[in-house]
This record gives C-alpha cells, sequence and structure tokens, in this order.
C-alpha cells in the first residue's frame, strides 16, 4: 500500500505472535520498523530478516523490560538507530499469568504490572520528546476490560484497563500537537501465547463459536486494525478503544 512510506516506526515486543505480524505489515506499508525483544534475539532478528527480505527495512533494539532502567535504555536504542519516530505500538505484554485471585501472590503482580503497564507508560514517557508531531501511539489492550474476565485472568485483565485509562489520559495530553492515541483490544488470537490450549480441536471449535464470523483470529487479523489507526486514514480517531475480537459475545 505505500501509506507509511518515510514513517519511522516502533513495535515493542516485535519479534513474535501480534507484535510481529504488527511490524512485518507496517513494514509493507512503507514504514522503517524498529523490532523490540526483551528476551528472544532470535525471534527478532527472524522477523527482521523476513521484513528485509519482502524488501522492508527493519532493526532490531533490546531492552528488558523487568529492569528498572529498561525506558533509558531503550530511549538510547532508538536515538542511536533513527534519532525520531513517528509510530509508537505497545505491544510487549506478559499473559502467562492465569491462576485464580486466591492464587496470585504479590511477586506474580508486581512482575505482571512491570512489564503491562510500567514499561509502557516510562516507555512511552522516554520517547514523547522524538515523537514527531501528527505521530500514533497505539496500545495493545484486551477485550477483557470490557467483556469481563474469568477469576484465573483477573490479574491479566486488571493490567490491560490500566492501559486502557491511560490511553484516555495521553490522547487528551497530546492532541495539541495533533498525536492520536488508541487501544485495540484484541479476543483469542492463535499465537505462540495460546497455542498449548488452542490448537485442541474442542478449544478451537469453542472459540470459533464465540465469533459471527465462525473462526479464530490470525495476528495478521489485529495488525491490519493497528496499520489502519497508524495510517492517515487513522488521523481523526484519538482516545478509541477498539474491540478486535470478530464480534466475539454478539
Amino acid at each position: 500500500m505505500g501509506t507509511l512510506v518515510g514513517k519511522i516506526a516502533l513495535v515493542t515486543g516485535g519479534g513474535r505472535g501480534i507484535g510481529r505480524a504488527i511490524a512485518q505489515r507496517l513494514a509493507g506499508d512503507g514504514a522503517r520498523v524498529g523490532i523490540h525483544f526483551g528476551h528472544d534475539e532470535g525471534a527478532a532478528m527472524e522477523t527482521m530478516t523476513s521484513i528485509i527480505a519482502a524488501g522492508g527495512d527493519a532493526f532490531t533494539l533490546h531492552a528488558d523490560f523487568l529492569q528498572p532502567d529498561a525506558a533509558e535504555v531503550l530511549l538510547r536504542e532508538v536515538r542511536t538507530q533513527t534519532g525520531t519516530l513517528d509510530i509508537l505500538i505497545n505491544n510487549a505484554g506478559l499473559g502467562d499469568l492465569r491462576k485464580p485471585v486466591p492464587d496470585v501472590t504479590a511477586e506474580d503482580l508486581d512482575r505482571l504490572f512491570t512489564v503491562n503497564v510500567k514499561a509502557p507508560f516510562l516507555v512511552t514517557q522516554a520517547l514523547l520528546p522524538m515523537l514527531n508531531r501528527g505521530g500514533r501511539v497505539i496500545n495493545l489492550s484486551s477485550n477483557l476490560t470490557r467483556s469481563g474476565a474469568e477469576g484465573y485472568l483477573a490479574a491479566y485483565a486488571m493490567s490491560k484497563a490500566a492501559i486502557d485509562a491511560f490511553t484516555l489520559a495521553l490522547a487528551k495530553e497530546l492532541g495539541p500537537r495533533a498525536i492520536t492515541v488508541n487501544a485495540v483490544a484484541p479476543g483469542v488470537v492463535d499465537t505462540e501465547m495460546n497455542v498449548g490450549w488452542l490448537r485442541h480441536d474442542e478449544s478451537r471449535r469453542f472459540v470459533s463459536s464465540l465469533s459471527p464470523l465462525g473462526r479464530v483470529a490470525e495476528p495478521r487479523d489485529i495488525a491490519g486494525v493497528v496499520a489502519f489507526l497508524a495510517s492517515g486514514d487513522g488521523g481523526w480517531l484519538t482516545g478509541q478503544w477498539i474491540e478486535a475480537s470478530g464480534g466475539a459475545g454478539l
């Protein structure tokens, strides 16, 4: 499409799953894409290689979001690589805390909220000075913040609800710079995070039945929504929470 030619994008957690699909789509639309990774350098390199092989432009950046200096580390890397930024995709997050409320520990919450809440806040804060006028901030939320989570996903849903609140506040703050801020809220997506249970026939049939479209979401489905918001056509949407669940629960 070429709608993002000349733009610089950063996708946190861009090496796998939804993040990889977003990075590939934005690069396909013409952006130069920074692929952030925390621990899986191999996956980030694979994503970068796939983008370059398809004729796109990409680079990798490393910052461990469990470390207190992660935002500063990422800022230094972005400065070294580009010195400027047009699109920030806060995608990196943990989804592996699946415990009933009575079993969740303080340590569990610290780890989850450090990566899912504190990191995107501090990363965005650090990168704001180099985010160009007319830029985009797109946060990955979850449809669980509106549809209601089962008890074993309560902590995860809470962390994403914080992202929803951050999105609204940041949209108001950055509006004078013509920067839009939106949240994309997927339902269940066929990624590595869900492979342990979603690949079973019964589970897949159940998840497919939740959507009128009758199938399970693929990462590219979410990437398409993000790409629209990142494009010029998405410039009049800000402060929005966009459910990308295929109409699950209708």
